[in-house]
Formats: structure tokens, sequence, C-alpha cells
């Protein structure tokens, strides 16, 4: 079992920045892929970022290509998700999400393991 504690969250002007951190306890392996994922109030969950167990690959929605940053650092069991120039509409509860797999996929579903969410709050 893994467990996922999401961090950071907060209330940000349109424009600011915002650290996500995700700490993973249990039993964590770098062969996790890990993903972060967000839902606004009446919305699905969408996916937002993930980056491969080796951290050698990372991916992005297009809605946050650019924008955003994910890392991961092994010997913390650590992602981070920077979130920069941030708009009103990445308003949501972010998700950190490990699978037990290195691949990276974008499927909700595709996640084993999920956090209790963080709320992020972009004013205009």
């Amino acid at each position: 079992q893994v467990r996922l504690v999401e961090s950071g969250g907060g209330l940000v002007q349109a424009g600011g920045s915002l650290r996500l951190s995700c700490l993973a306890s249990g039993r964590t392996s770098t062969r996790h892929a890990m993903g972060w994922f967000r839902q606004a109030p009446g919305k699905e969950r969408e996916f937002v970022a993930a980056i491969s167990g080796s951290a050698g690959s990372t991916y992005y929605s297009d809605s946050v290509k650019g924008r955003f940053t994910i890392s991961r650092d092994n010997a913390k069991n650590t992602v981070y998700l920077q979130m920069s120039s941030l708009k009103p509409e990445d308003t949501a509860v972010y998700y950190c999400a490990a699978r037990n797999s290195l691949v990276v996929l974008q499927g909700p579903d595709e996640y084993d393991y999920w956090g209790q969410g963080t709320q992020v709050t972009v004013s205009s």
C-alpha cells in the first residue's frame, strides 16, 4: 500500500505561482509512475502532468504545458508540481496519484493510489 499526502495549495492571484508537493510513504518505489490530476466543481477529474518512475519522461496536458513543471526527488519520496502564470481556470482540487508501473498513462483509472487532494484557488 502506498499513502500519498499533498501539500502546498492555497489562494493566489492570477499570474502568480505555487508549488505543490506530494509525499509518498508505505511501499514506495521508484518504479511508480506519478501523476497530478485536478477536479473543478461540476467537472470530471482531468490529467495535468505525469512523470515516469525513472524521471526520464514527463507529460503535460495542453492546458498547462509551458506553465507547469513536474519533478520528483526519489530520495525524499516526493513529487512536485511547480505552477507558474496561474489562471483562474486553474482553480481546482489537485490530486497526486501513483500507479504500479514505470509507464506513464493519462487516464485517472490507470492509477492505483490517490492522495486526499489540495485546493488551489486563483483569483482574477
